[in-house]
């Protein structure tokens, strides 16, 4: 189960722990979020990360622990010489595999993140060297996750953040300061904070349809047919970009801003795969499924693989590298051809480049690698012969025909971002495509349910399925946008008459109008690349075999090309062809047709021409006519007509020839050249070989520069606190009043403070020294075997001690214990307690005369007293009090009020009086207490009651005073 709350991943390398530092400084304690760290961090040495990011935040900060949970508002940083991954919330520890050679952890960690998180997933890059982490944003990038990098300029290594922006994985390009307030602005999004699909109510169908309309008519493309969560997730993330709440804002937003329309359709591309995906289906494709499709095949045989949705190229070049290993492993040789189609112009790009980075040693074995990639300073790059494999083409499967006569067809986790509706039309344009007996490739997550008369499955856990051989091919699906589909018709009750709104007339008129009048049409780019078609083109345009293609020029048929080129070429210079007619031979004979090629309106009235785009109309002008076989006088416009052609064939012939003629001596300098550069790449390969060897090194290298790198930064960072720490310290010490001697474990002195020279006699040259041979200026016993028994029961001793002068210290002793709990030693302590000692005596001597003074106070007074404490003991009686019961001092201090005199004192009107009125008042007077006493008979008594505090303020007393109103016989 993923985590309801974000998980951060950001990684680092050298430079970064100043970026963290100010990452963390910027970034609120409470954002809901969870931060798990990738560093490059040497194993040799202890890694003060934690330390030093506890500093700059109030979040808890931990090194990862394996099976860790992970939760919200908590940091975790990786520890050294380990890889992270996450699996179900939970973070995983494991060992580095050392046989892909340069440890790659932030690709890891991110692509784990990735697969546990999915559209949830948010990863970081921030300053380091080389381009690990790449490949990481480019698994979160394509589930729909949140990539950040540091903007290069403000990294000091800019390697990591640069290698991130180039591949194009960046969703956003920010100060480290930045990223906490936009991590804020993403956590308030519907698809962070729930799992309740984004965009999916039906206000905002309405604006998805309206963006998805503008992405269409800008490039030309429709996904109108993806997964409406998908897509949406993506728009909602340029959305929140942009500071938009409402998706028909946006909609405006993107009427008004042309370049948001191309960087939103790059969002919704959607560009995961890697080299060798799910390398159990690659191995199940090399032992059981090409053997079996290659079997009983001739030597010249043509083995034709399609991947469709190819992205950059590496599941193409998987596929290629498969083949040739089993060509090698089963000593056979037979031709490839291998068509990799994208609707991503700038994957396909990449894919031709065959460049890659270092990231995918991850994927790649160290055999492979050497056999078919050379390596540089970016990373590597396909070797020659694999890339003339592979021919790599822009198209969409879904609205441009597919290729045919396929052994084998590769469509990985691209129809799990379809609607359903749509993934059922594909299927049977898969099985169009297929040989019988070919086989069809997905992805895990995809299956073929319900087709099974089309395909067998070969193995249902890789889903490999074979084409079954039907009695007639089906027909190829066109598909229809979804966001420009009309409504069905309401089914009207018979017998209720309704009249259609004129809107609807209108609309519905001009329809049958462009479908019964309007000519063959398709709507070009002023390089003559295909937009839009209207009507039935197959008259005048038609695929040729090989590369698909869009091309006008490219799918003309023959006769009609030369006449398009020029009016082509003229329109870009502002000048329309109109009615230009042209004869070209048709299947059954001659046809004779006339096109228009017009300049279609731009919103912008400065826009050039060659910028404009462009209306190509074909009409048919007459029936196709079969040549005659004899004129007769009737016959002679046609016979004229056959002879003007078959000029122009015999012109067109010579030029042929003439072309031949220089394609040859083309092709035969061609061969001058391939020879000549097979010399240079038999000496490239040496060079090559040795240029690994230095490569090898110079990562090893590298590796080992980037853990010294972090390492060192760790250690100044220390240096400076440690400073800090020395400087504070210097400064407490000369600025305490009491004397601190730091003794080691024999006793030894460290260092002291400046008063501890009042209590021993110490110089500077001291230190080091056994404290016994110090003089010391204290009275009494030497302390050293005080000091030795805190050092054997670890328990702190505090004694008074007084020096010649008079002087009196409280000498404290305590242990002396390092960061590691290890104890080494003594602290002895000396404060200067001769102003308490006097205030004490002086307060003693005070106490003494205010006690005898208030005694005598209390005895001359007739009337009885007693004075009692907070618990009714009596602390003193007057000895009127005495006289008067007839009680004496030792029955009576000491004791408890209610147990005087055989409990005679016990009374209830008393109790209530002192239990519960007193403590309620300050004062009590005239209280009446009427009582039998056992020696004085019944009487009836006033009492005077007050609550006093003592001189410290702690203890509460009572006085209480009596007086007789009358005796009762």
């Amino acid at each position: 189960m993923p985590a309801d709350f974000p998980i951060v991943g950001i990684g680092s390398s050298a430079g970064g722990l100043e970026a963290l530092e100010s990452f963390f400084k910027a970034c609120p304690a409470d954002t809901g979020m969870a931060f798990v760290l990738v560093s490059h961090l040497s194993p040799d040495h202890h890694s003060l990360l934690v330390e030093i990011l506890q500093r700059n935040t109030s979040m808890p900060v931990a090194q990862v622990l394996d099976q860790s949970r992970v939760k919200p508002n908590h940091v975790y940083i990786i520890p050294p010489d380990r890889d992270l991954a996450l699996l179900n919330g939970v973070l995983q520890l494991s060992q580095p595999d050392k046989a892909h050679g340069l440890r790659l952890p932030i690709d890891g960690f991110f692509r784990s993140l990735a697969d546990d998180q999915a559209e949830r997933a948010i990863g970081i890059i921030l300053s380091g060297t080389a381009s690990d982490g790449t490949l990481g944003l480019r698994a979160i990038l394509g589930v729909g996750g949140v990539c950040m990098v540091q903007t290069p300029a403000t990294a000091k290594y800019d390697g990591m953040p640069q290698s991130a922006i180039n591949a194009g994985y960046a969703t956003h390009i920010l100060a480290v300061e930045a990223m906490p307030a936009m991590l804020q602005e993403l956590s308030r999004q519907s698809g962070y904070r729930s799992k309740v699909p984004p965009l999916l109510t039906d206000e905002s169908l309405i604006g998805m349809n309206q963006v998805l309309l503008q992405i269409r008519s800008s490039t030309g493309h429709d996904f109108s047919l993806y997964k409406k969560s998908t897509i949406g997730r993506r728009i909602e993330r340029r959305m929140v970009l942009h500071h938009i709440d409402d998706i028909a804002v946006y909609a405006r937003f993107l009427k008004q801003n042309p370049n948001e329309v191309h960087i939103l359709f790059k969002e919704l591309l959607i560009n995961v795969t890697s080299f060798f995906r799910d390398a159990e289906a690659f191995v199940a494709l090399k032992q059981d499924i090409l053997p079996a499709l290659l079997a009983d095949k001739p030597d010249d045989y043509v083995f034709r693989v399609w991947v469709a949705g190819c992205s950059s190229g590496e599941e193409a070049y998987s596929i290629a590298m498969t083949l040739r290993e089993l060509m090698v492993e089963a000593y056979k040789k037979f031709k490839v051809q291998i068509y990799a189609t994208d609707l991503d112009e700038d994957a396909i790009n990449t894919a031709r480049s065959g460049s890659y980075p270092i990231g995918i040693e991850q994927d790649v074995t160290p055999e492979r690698l050497r056999r078919f990639f050379s390596k540089d300073d970016h990373g590597y790059k396909i070797k020659k012969d694999l890339r003339e494999m592979v021919v790599f083409a822009v198209q969409s499967v879904i609205k441009d025909p597919p290729f045919t006569k396929l052994d084998l067809l590769s469509c990985r986790n691209l129809m799990i971002y379809l609607e359903a509706e749509q993934q059922d039309k594909l299927i049977p344009n898969f099985h169009y495509a297929l040989k019988p007996g070919g086989v069809l490739f997905l992805s895990s997550s995809e299956g073929i349910a319900g087709y099974t008369n089309l395909f067998k499955p070969l193995n249902r856990k890789w889903k490999f399925y074979r084409a079954i051989k039907t009695p007639s091919k089906p027909s190829l699906t066109i598909f229809r946008s979804s966001a420009m589909t009309p409504p069905e018709p309401a089914v009207i009750p018979s017998g209720v008459a309704s009249q259609p709104l004129p809107g609807n007339v209108a609309t519905l008129s001009n329809r049958i109008l462009l479908q019964s009048y309007a000519p063959a049409s398709v709507t070009t780019d002023s390089h003559g690349n295909i937009l839009y078609v209207h009507g039935d083109t197959s008259r005048f345009l038609r695929q040729p075999a090989g590369v698909v293609t869009t091309n006008l020029l490219d799918m003309a048929r023959e006769g009609l090309q030369l006449d398009l080129r020029t009016a082509l070429q003229a329109a870009t210079q502002g000048t329309p062809t109109l009615g230009r007619e042209v004869s070209l031979k048709a299947e059954e004979g001659m046809m004779t047709l006339s096109f228009s090629l017009r300049l279609l309106p731009s919103a912008n009235p400065e826009a050039k021409a060659e910028d404009r785009l462009l209306l190509v109309s074909f009409k048919e002008l007459a029936e196709v006519s079969k040549p005659a076989v004899r004129a007769s006088s009737k016959d002679i416009p046609i016979a004229e007509e056959v002879a003007r052609i078959e000029q122009l064939e015999r012109e067109l012939a010579y030029s042929r020839e003439n072309l031949q003629a220089t394609i040859e001596e083309q092709q035969a300098t061609n061969e001058e050249l391939k020879s000549t550069n097979e010399e240079l790449q038999s000496t490239n390969e040496e060079l090559q070989s040795t240029n690994e060897e230095l490569e090898t090194s110079k990562e090893e290298l590298q590796s080992l520069n980037e853990e010294t790198l972090t390492v060192n930064s760790e250690l100044n960072n220390k240096i400076e606190q440690l400073s800090d720490a020395q400087n504070d310290l210097k400064n407490l010490m000369e600025n305490l009043s009491a004397g601190i001697l730091f003794l080691d474990y024999h006793l030894n002195i460290r260092s002291y403070t400046r008063d501890a020279v009042k209590a021993y006699r110490l110089i500077a040259t001291d230190v080091g020294r056994p404290l016994g041979d110090i003089t010391s200026n204290l009275q009494g016993e030497s302390l050293l075997d005080e000091l030795r028994t805190v050092l054997e029961t670890l328990i702190p001793r505090e004694l008074e001690v007084q020096t010649g002068d008079g002087v009196w210290y409280l000498a404290r002793m305590q242990p002396y214990r390092t960061l590691d709990n290890v104890i080494d030693g003594v602290v002895l302590s000396f404060f200067d307690i001769t102003i308490k000692r006097q205030a004490e005596q002086a307060k003693l001597a005070v106490s003494q005369l205010a006690r005898e003074l208030a005694e005598g106070i209390v005895n001359t007074l007739v009337e009885p007293l007693i004075v009692l404490n907070q618990d009714l003991q009596v602390i003193s009686a007057s000895r009127a009090f005495l006289q008067y019961f007839q009680v004496t001092p030792e029955l009576t201090v000491g004791r408890k009020l209610y147990e005087l005199g055989n409990g005679q004192w016990n009374i209830p009107d008393l109790r209530e009086m002192l239990e519960n009125i007193l403590p309620q008042r300050q004062a009590m007077e005239g209280y009446v207490v009427e009582h039998d006493f056992p020696v004085l008979g019944k009487h009836r008594m006033v009492l005077n009651a007050r609550r006093i505090k003592t001189e410290l303020g702690e203890t509460e007393l009572i006085l209480l005073a009596m007086v007789s109103v009358e005796k009762k016989g």
